[in-house]
């Protein structure tokens, strides 16, 4: 009778437990609201697209910062010289508030997919299933897709960072945003990089 009673509590309390889990509130995630502000952006960053020399004199100017929203690993490793770093994935309000307060600051951007010549720090963020199929026939682990191999491949895709982030910063209230429009060669003397001493 004393295990019974032992069982029957263990099942009610489980019974219990399970039903508050359930109850949990739904994510503070919405595809809708994210589709919405996608498409108000596409149009404000087709306006905002910038050469590099654009970009190289935008950065001169007073209340302008150049973000780098890549890791800060291959931040410090080697980033466009004066650019701030934020890595993407430590967006909030808070964190973007702090590190650029006035929303009304002209922020530059760049990514992986602006920079070429160095596929340890600004590896490509691209995605082709033919290049998927070489890597496990060779067994080789490198994301490298190459230039030509990606523009003649119609099922190439780009991922690149500086999409989410417009998008994202557009989000959190700025409106100020420009990004690089060029693949630059890393070796292309009208940039200067910050590269870690070895």
């Amino acid at each position: 009778m004393k295990y019974s009673a032992i069982i029957l509590l263990i099942f009610y309390f489980n019974n219990i437990c399970s039903q508050d889990a359930l109850n949990y509130p739904k994510a503070k995630v919405n595809f809708d609201d994210y589709e919405d502000l996608v498409k108000k952006v596409k149009v404000v960053r087709q306006e905002r697209l910038l050469s590099l020399d654009e970009f190289l004199a935008y950065q001169k100017d007073e209340n302008t910062v150049i973000l780098d929203t890549r890791s800060r690993a291959n931040f410090n490793a080697v980033h466009i010289k004066g650019a701030i770093n934020l890595p993407f994935t430590e967006f909030t309000q808070n964190n973007l508030r702090r590190l650029i307060s006035d929303p009304n600051t002209r922020i530059l951007i760049y990514c992986n997919n602006n920079i070429e010549g160095d596929q340890i720090y600004f590896g490509s963020k691209t995605y082709s299933p033919e290049d998927e199929k070489k890597r496990k026939k060779y067994e080789k682990k490198a994301t490298y897709i190459d230039r030509s191999f990606a523009d003649n491949n119609s099922n190439y895709i780009s991922l690149a960072l500086n999409i989410p982030t417009f998008i994202n910063l557009y989000g959190y209230g700025y409106r100020n945003i420009y990004e690089l429009d060029e693949l630059v060669d890393i070796k292309d003397k009208r940039v200067q990089f910050k590269k870690k001493k070895k």
